[in-house]
């Protein structure tokens, strides 16, 4: 099986094409979680199949590392509109991606031929509790308190497609985040568990984050999250419409237009390697 190794900000993925590498959808779970190893596979935060659509350019078929499928990745899907624009499956510049049956438009930065950035408007954000989901008492879960390991937190929660719930704190440089991550991932109040955002607010215009991704664990950067996290910053008056949100693996820049109700996303997507496994 051909495949080709991308990151978005250090979020790194097995790409495949699904309309050449022909794998039964009962063998991609397994099959994800050993491509996935970084001691014994490829090594990746997970595999997305780029596949042919009928309502939309491409199809992202997106998996976590362990094999569970995720609605929705801004890393990735920026990473999707390099692959099929550099290995030449599409010649637009502006091009459709479906994912969890949501379609996604993004315009490609072309440098030299090749894809360098990419902006991606990512929707409207979902903000009624009951769809991100999150179990609460109120129609929206802005600033709500939330106890953990015997230990209340605040959270705004948010869906992009995916559930987020963006948490804030005067320090995550320092946050022992393999610890507390599991635990807000398989809280109660998560029917579908949740991708953790901790963020510490720098300004008016930068926030600075660290992410434990939904079956994953902590990656370099996470576009949904950093979505949610904008989102939930203006929300709570703590940002302008227009945030870069500073991740371990670069930055990303988030605009919320309000009129519209739609977040754009703009990052780079970086090609690594190609291989045969």
């Amino acid at each position: 099986m051909k495949f080709t190794k991308l990151h978005g900000c250090g979020n790194d993925y097995v790409y495949v094409d699904g309309s050449r590498e022909i794998i039964p959808t009962q063998e991609k779970p397994q099959l994800v979680r050993k491509l996935s190893d970084r001691h014994f596979g490829i090594g990746g935060d997970g595999v997305i199949f780029i596949n042919p659509s009928e309502e939309a350019d491409f199809e992202m078929e997106m998996y976590n590392a362990d094999g569970t499928r995720s609605e929705m990745c801004g890393n990735g899907i920026r990473c999707v509109a390099k692959f099929v624009y550099d290995k030449g499956l599409t010649d637009k510049e502006c091009i459709t991606i479906v994912s969890g049956g949501k379609v996604k438009t993004l315009n490609l930065t072309i440098e030299n031929g090749k894809v360098s950035l990419v902006k991606v408007n990512m929707g409207a954000p979902e903000l009624i509790a009951a769809k991100v989901p999150v179990v609460s008492d109120k129609e929206h879960a802005i600033d709500e308190p939330i106890m953990v390991q015997g230990k209340e937190y605040r959270m705004t929660c948010v869906s992009m497609g995916n559930p987020h719930a963006v948490v804030y704190m005067d320090d995550v440089k320092n946050l022992d985040i393999e610890s507390i991550g599991p635990y807000f991932e398989n809280h109660e109040r998560f029917p579908r568990r949740t991708n953790t955002e901790f963020v510490r607010v720098i300004d008016r215009q930068t926030v600075e984050m660290r992410v434990w991704e939904r079956g994953t664990g902590e990656t370099l950067a996470c576009g949904t999250g950093a979505c949610a996290t904008a989102v939930a910053c203006i929300l709570n008056g703590l940002t302008q419409d227009r945030v870069t949100v500073k991740l371990l693996g670069g930055d990303l820049e988030i605009y919320w237009d309000r009129k519209e109700n739609l977040v754009y996303m703009t990052g780079p997507a970086t090609y690594v390697f190609d291989g045969e496994i």
